[in-house]
C-alpha cells in the first residue's frame, strides 16, 4: 500500500509473520505520515475521558497560559500509536493483535493544537509466549519543527498467528 502526500511518499512495510519480525529486530521500521492534531480531536478526547482541563479545551484562557495555546492531552498523543503505526507496518499471517501494554511512556514536549506529529517506529523485541508472539516497538512521536519529541513509548502487542 502506498499513500502520497505533498512532502513525501509513505510505504507501509509488510512484515511476513514471526520470521519477518525476527529479521527486523533492532531496526527502524519507518515513519508515519504527518498527522494534524486538531482542536476538534482534543475536545472529543476530553469528552471521552472526562479530562476537561482548560489547557486542553479553553482556547481563550490558553492564549495566556504557559503554552500560548491549547495543547493535546498526553494520553491523546499516546492513543495515536495505532493510527500512525498502521501507516508504517503491517504484519501478515496474524489473525489478531492485542494491546498488552506499555513498558515506558514519556511526554517530553506538549503538542500545541494545530501541530503536525509523526511516529518513527523501531522494532525492539520479538518473543514467543504461550499467548502468542509478543512484540515490543519503540515509538517516537515528533512534532513538526520541534526539537524534542511529544512522546516516546514502548508498546507491547501480542500477535496471534493464523
Amino acid at each position: 500500500m502506498i499513500r502520497t502526500r505533498t512532502k513525501e511518499t509513505i510505504m507501509v512495510r509488510e512484515i511476513k509473520g514471526y520470521d519477518g519480525l525476527m529479521e527486523l529486530v533492532g531496526q527502524e521500521l519507518g515513519k508515519s505520515d504527518w498527522f494534524e492534531v486538531t482542536q476538534e480531536r482534543v475536545n472529543m478526547f476530553a469528552d471521552a475521558t472526562g479530562d476537561h482541563q482548560w489547557i486542553h479545551i479553553d482556547q481563550e484562557k490558553a492564549k495566556n497560559g504557559p503554552f500560548g495555546t491549547t495543547i493535546a492531552h498526553g494520553f491523546l498523543t499516546l492513543s495515536l500509536l495505532p493510527v500512525l503505526g498502521a501507516q508504517v507496518q503491517k504484519v501478515t499471517g496474524m489473525k489478531m493483535a492485542i494491546n498488552y501494554g506499555c513498558n515506558k511512556v514519556r511526554f517530553p514536549s506538549p503538542v500545541p493544537v494545530g501541530s503536525q506529529v509523526q511516529d518513527t517506529i523501531v522494532l525492539k523485541e520479538v518473543n514467543r509466549k504461550p499467548s502468542g508472539i509478543q512484540v515490543v516497538m519503540e515509538h517516537t512521536i515528533a512534532i513538526e519543527g520541534a526539537e524534542r519529541p511529544a512522546c516516546v513509548a514502548e508498546s507491547v502487542t501480542v500477535m496471534v498467528e493464523e
